[in-house]
């Protein structure tokens, strides 16, 4: 039996798997690391796999269709998220026109939190699996067509749309496949760029799930959970070790697990056994402000260059808004000591977060200065289906549109879904747009970070990213 993984085409170079599915203005483009997990699984179970990304090949909906055709997969499994969904939909109605003997599987956040929606509005998806969906396949594959025994899916029987229950999440990660070796296997890792990574980089897991509550971010609401699972040591970092060895061309691991530092007794053992087996592996990994000091010096021992941070906002009331569980005085010392490290950060602020208003997100942005990251975003808060933001600004009235091709403009950016009393989605973008200009064009930043910090090689990638948002940035003036 044949399963084909394919990465749906579109007209941007969007990243699905991206907790923020646009075309990046930094031009970051994510391993569809999802289906190459699921790929891997079912490759290990002995299924006949093909694994395609149409966005890197630049696929047209035309030659992807043809390659099912020449392929001839007896399932196809892709991913929709908001942001695309429309135009996946009128790609996916095609392929089962022009391929009907093909079982159409849709994941990723849309699918798993709006199913019964997804399932309504596009009769060529046969079965959504919902959640991590690794251990579902092999599972839908082997069934036939008795699906009432297959947890985590939603499907039509007869007609009627049909939810089983959510599957036991996975607790053993060590169960996963390296997800490496699946890169390595079907995906050129030239083809993806992290803005603040060094190129090329490869994105991998650690652990699966989320034991904080912000109330904004999607992942742990629909892929992960919120309960945190763990590979163990070993597996881990065997597959650092692997890609060391195996893969000398990567010049940065990124650990993409939503938060790498939750446990930091587990932090500590991994670097431990980095630096035992004598591996010298470069990588970054999101974090939180929290950190400690012990934890984040034996990271740099490690070979950790960056840590990604949800700042967030620099108005306290808006953090406990968000559920965020940081205090402002933890940011102002996370900063300070990752300056004493000499480790880099990448800085993440959003505006538009429940509580905000003109005055709190200028908060943010002089609190931005204080703490003074390497890299920062500055980004309109999106009301993602299944988050509790979703929730608020559609009780609050705030929504612009639940019209989803409205989500991305004709550039491929995702637009402000938000009107707030103290400003309108317009407004909160030309805000935002602002706020990325004063920080990074300012006197300061240029002189002391840009030009005294970087290395040629952090010159080279700072400046391919620099030049991507400058472009960016002359578009909206005539957009």
């Amino acid at each position: 039996m044949k399963i084909l993984f394919l990465n749906l085409p579109y007209k941007f170079t969007l990243s699905r798997a991206s907790r923020w599915p646009e075309k990046t203005k930094s031009g970051t483009l994510y391993y569809p690391y999802w289906l190459s997990y699921a790929a891997g699984v079912c490759l290990e179970k002995g299924y006949e796999v093909e694994l395609i990304d149409c966005i890197t090949r630049k696929m047209t909906i035309r030659q992807s269709i043809e390659e099912v055709l020449r392929i001839k997969p007896d399932y196809i499994m892709g991913e929709i998220t908001t942001s695309s969904c429309l135009e996946d939909y009128e790609f996916l109605k095609k392929l089962k026109k022009r391929y009907p003997d093909g079982k159409i599987i849709i994941g990723g956040t849309h699918a798993t939190a709006l199913p019964e929606q997804v399932l309504t509005e596009c009769s060529a998806i046969d079965i959504v699996v919902r959640q991590e969906y690794d251990f579902i396949l092999p599972e839908i594959l082997k069934s036939g067509d008795e699906l009432s025994t297959v947890d985590g899916i939603s499907y039509r029987e007869n007609g009627i749309i049909k939810h089983n229950k959510n599957r036991v999440w996975t607790e053993d990660l060590d169960e996963l496949p390296f997800v490496s070796k699946i890169y390595q296997k079907y995906l050129n890792v030239n083809d993806y760029f992290y803005a603040f990574a060094r190129k090329p980089m490869i994105q991998i897991f650690s652990s699966r799930g989320c034991p904080f509550r912000c109330n904004f971010c999607s992942y742990p609401e629909t892929m992960s959970g919120r309960n945190l699972r763990k590979r163990s040591v070993e597996n881990f970092v065997d597959e650092i070790e692997y890609i060391c060895k195996e893969m000398p061309e990567i010049q940065e691991i990124f650990i993409e697990d939503d938060t790498f530092t939750a446990d930091r007794k587990r932090v500590i053992e991994i670097c431990d056994e980095i630096i035992r087996r004598g591996l010298k592996p470069v990588w970054s990994c999101n974090t939180r402000a929290d950190l400690p000091y012990e934890v984040m010096k034996k990271m740099k021992m490690a070979g950790c260059r960056l840590l990604v941070v949800g700042y967030e906002s620099g108005n306290q009331n808006v953090l406990n808004e968000t559920k965020k569980g940081i205090k402002l005085e933890q940011s102002l010392e996370f900063a300070r000591n990752t300056k004493k490290l000499k480790l880099k950060v990448f800085g993440c602020f959003m505006i538009g977060l429940k509580g905000d208003n003109l005055e709190t997100i200028e908060e943010t942005f002089q609190f931005a200065k204080k703490v003074y990251p390497d890299m920062v975003f500055f980004q309109q808060a999106v009301p993602f289906p299944g988050t509790a933001f979703y929730d608020w600004v559609k009780t609050e009235g705030y929504l612009k549109t639940e019209d989803y091709s409205k989500w991305l403009n004709s550039e491929g950016y995702l637009d402000c879904l938000v009107n707030y009393p103290y400003a309108n989605s317009k407004e909160i973008e030309k805000l935002r747009d602002k706020l990325m200009s004063r920080y990074y064009f300012s006197f300061t930043y240029i002189v002391k970070t840009f030009l005294r910090n970087l290395s040629w090689q952090e010159f080279k990638r700072v400046t391919k990213a620099g030049f991507t948002y400058i472009r960016f940035r002359i578009k909206k003036l005539f957009y």
